[in-house]
């Protein structure tokens, strides 16, 4: 769900009267307990979400191409880590998330957004249901994004019966690191007690790894196979070494931001955010309106799944060399229609791809269109999304 992107100064909250004011001073970025093995491979660092984080170690190109083709860990340590626990816990959840979080059995989990009252997108986050504890209490996770782990925390908890629930955060506690590529499985295997084989696309599970105790699910961020796997920091660095040993390629914020732009995975600050919908944002397939009750944003969701949307997020391709880039504008007919989200050169690809807001009527596949680039216009092509989707 993240990415590099330039770092912003983090400062901290100046509430003094101005007559008495100090300058900001900025606030040292934290560091996750990798940091240091990631200082020992040389890795270049940045700044992220309040974090410094490993942009890259070999080189973008090459971490890209070694998740695609074989297997690249990420620190992801950063983001947001909560658990919840309670009776009747789906009851609270339920309102909070446009998907049918009651489908899901012991051991499943679910993409999802939180929604604003006006179906704007709080932040996209999975949900992992865990079945009941001794008590028969609801054991639920969320992973959420780094840059919004305070907000969705303080969103939760204004949101959730408190003497119901117990939460807790371990977003600085444990180590969360994600192992991705055709094959990731085979060399996280020798290192789990558990069979991972049996576990499907989404599924999940508490179990042994280096025997300690650790939670694993098949999940990720870049269009390919592999886990997300979660432990104590003394476990995680040396589930690191091991996989370093092992010949798993160490892999930074940037080439998670054009692996996951390949499969045309949304990042939260750009290609969504609490203006956008997930109907526009081409996330209608979160949105069950008709398997469950009332949740926050609905009444907005069923009006534009009547009415239709005024714009989409679409997939383009330039035509050419040049590179549609987060921020540059989308012009139809010599007149600004949107701007993009995201952008790269695709190493998979070896094309320039992008994200864009556009209106609907411009959103249809083969519509040209052009991107301002530097002052000059150039042609991109509306195409299908995922622009990579890997083989079975």
């Amino acid at each position: 769900m993240l990415t590099a992107r330039k770092p912003e100064p983090v400062t901290e909250p100046n509430n003094m009267k101005a007559a008495n004011a100090l300058p900001d001073i900025p606030l040292p970025l934290a560091r996750t307990p990798l940091f240091e093995l990631g200082v020992s491979l040389n890795a270049r660092m940045t700044g992220f979400s309040g974090w410094e984080m490993p942009i890259q170690y070999s080189g973008i190109i090459y971490e890209h191409q070694a998740v695609r083709s074989a297997a690249g860990m990420f620190d992801i340590s950063h983001m947001g880590k909560f658990s919840l626990t309670g009776d009747r816990l789906l009851e609270q959840l339920q309102p909070l998330v446009p998907s049918d979080l009651s489908r899901l059995q012991p051991g499943q989990a679910q993409y999802t957004v939180l929604l604003n009252a006006q179906a704007g997108i709080v932040d996209d986050l999975i949900f992992y249901y865990q079945g009941l504890n001794q008590m028969g209490q609801e054991r639920w996770y969320a992973i959420v994004n780094a840059a919004t782990t305070l907000k969705d925390k303080t969103w939760l908890l204004e949101h959730l019966d408190q003497t119901r629930v117990t939460f807790q955060d371990d977003s600085t506690t444990k180590v969360l690191l994600a192992v991705q590529g055709p094959t990731a499985v085979k060399h996280l295997q020798p290192l789990v007690l558990e069979e991972l084989s049996t576990v499907p696309a989404f599924g999940h599970l508490e179990g042994t790894v280096l025997g300690e105790p650790g939670f694993l699910a098949r999940t990720g961020y870049t269009g390919e196979d592999g886990f997300e796997v979660m432990v104590d920091p003394s476990v995680g660095v040396e589930l690191w070494r091991s996989l370093l040993n092992a010949g798993v390629t160490p892999c930074g914020l940037g080439a998670r931001d054009t692996l996951r732009l390949d499969a045309a995975m949304a990042l939260y600050g750009q290609d969504i955010d609490d203006t956008t919908t997930p109907l526009e944002a081409g996330l209608g397939w979160l949105v069950h309106l008709d398997s469950k009750g009332d949740f926050i944003g609905r009444s907005v969701l069923e009006q534009q799944k009547q009415t239709g949307v005024q714009r989409r997020l679409i997939g383009l391709q330039m035509q050419g060399r040049n590179i549609a880039r987060h921020g540059y504008r989308v012009f139809y007919d010599g007149q600004p229609v949107g701007e993009v989200t995201s952008g790269t050169q695709s190493p998979t690809l070896g094309q320039a791809i992008g994200l864009a807001y556009v209106p609907t009527a411009l959103a249809k596949l083969d519509q040209t269109l052009e991107i301002e680039i530097r002052g000059k216009l150039y042609p991109a092509v509306v195409v299908k999304r995922p622009f990579y989707r890997r083989s079975k």
